[in-house]
């Protein structure tokens, strides 16, 4: 089981309550709330203590979330993160439609819950038209792998739901919109975020920078965008859960280097979680998600400047490569991967 003392002196805490076995970076991992106990078993294998997972709907209420709480406790998990997939990638909210109200009255009574039940972080992307990719493609030793090229009719997806074509929503929104729609957004969710201890990491638009659908990625898309997103929500309880795979897929139009971004976002105290990801090459040339190890980032420059700014959250690993084995090959090599360049950094 994870302790509750308080970490070595040197390590800051960002979320109040989340703490490790050992100081310094944590290792998480992403679990269905269905894991067979061998799932769970093969987690705590892997030395990892957190876990990101998910609900269905039907199925968020303070008891759902306090069965899954114990469920992963008796393996020695806890829980990180504990989606609500209705509350994320919201067009409603993104665009101020007519059901935005509704869909903010859902997200607000999901911080409330989250709080209540002591799960202290949540994941927000503020997208409308979802994750775009073209068809999969394959990296090292034929895995099988997401990709994206943009002069290939890519497709944008969210749970349910698909966009293609120029105009996704059937007009060009302008960034000011899109900046209004958000500065709205948080003006509502932020106080009850703050009341509920919970800590919202923005999530950057997958792909970020270029216009999709008719839509700018203006806000998560950039590292400007970024700067005045956190300025705008003012508060100690909104930063950045930084996929660097996203940012990399972005490149040089992200207007800095992930490494940049993470001295810039830690030294502000905003880095609340890390998705580790890497990937072929930049757009606008088009990418393919990789193995750690085989795309453009040293991921070695990335973990030491995680671990020099004294980032204490999780790092987990992201949208894998398909390899024979399954899940189990794939997020073994990750987290053994991940776990080598933390202790190559910072010492075992």
């Amino acid at each position: 089981m994870a302790t509750t003392e308080p970490r070595a002196e040197g390590y800051p805490l960002v979320i109040p309550g989340y703490y490790g076995s050992r100081p310094g970076i944590q290792i998480g991992t992403q679990l269905a709330p269905t894991a067979s106990d061998d799932e769970l078993r093969f987690a705590r294998q892997l030395g990892v203590e957190w876990v990101m997972t998910m609900l269905p709907d039907g199925q968020h209420t303070l008891d759902d979330y306090r069965a899954l709480q114990r469920r992963f406790a008796d393996f020695g998990l806890r829980i990180y993160r504990l989606a609500n997939h209705r509350c994320h990638n919201m067009e409603a909210i993104t665009l101020a439609t007519p059901e935005r109200e509704a869909r903010l009255a859902e997200y607000l009574d999901y911080l409330r819950l989250l709080g209540a039940a002591g799960i202290r972080y949540a994941t927000y992307a503020h997208m409308a038209n979802g994750i775009w990719s073209s068809e999969r493609e394959t990296v090292r030793g034929g895995a099988p792998a997401r990709a994206l090229r943009l002069d290939r009719d890519p497709t944008g997806w969210w749970i349910e739901q698909s966009w293609r074509g120029e105009l996704t929503h059937g007009r060009r929104y302008g960034e000011q919109e899109l900046w209004d729609n958000f500065a709205w957004f948080l003006e509502r969710a932020v106080p009850v975020a703050e009341e509920a201890g919970v800590y919202l990491g923005i999530h950057p638009d997958d792909p970020p920078v270029y216009d999709l659908g008719g839509i700018p990625r203006c806000i998560a898309g950039t590292f400007a965008g970024y700067q005045r997103a956190l300025a705008l929500a003012d508060s100690p309880n909104v930063g950045v859960c930084l996929c660097v795979g996203c940012w990399l897929e972005g490149g040089p139009a992200m207007g800095a280097d992930v490494v940049t971004a993470i001295r810039e976002f830690g030294g502000q105290g905003k880095l609340f979680k890390i998705h580790l990801r890497n990937v072929t090459a930049p757009l606008p040339e088009g990418f393919v998600e990789t193995f750690l190890d085989d795309g453009y980032q040293n991921m070695v420059e990335v973990v030491r400047a995680l671990h020099e700014v004294g980032f204490t959250g999780a790092l987990i690993s992201d949208h894998l490569p398909q390899m024979v084995g399954g899940r189990y090959a794939a997020e073994g090599y990750a987290v053994g991967y991940m776990r080598a360049l933390i202790q190559a950094v910072a010492g075992p």
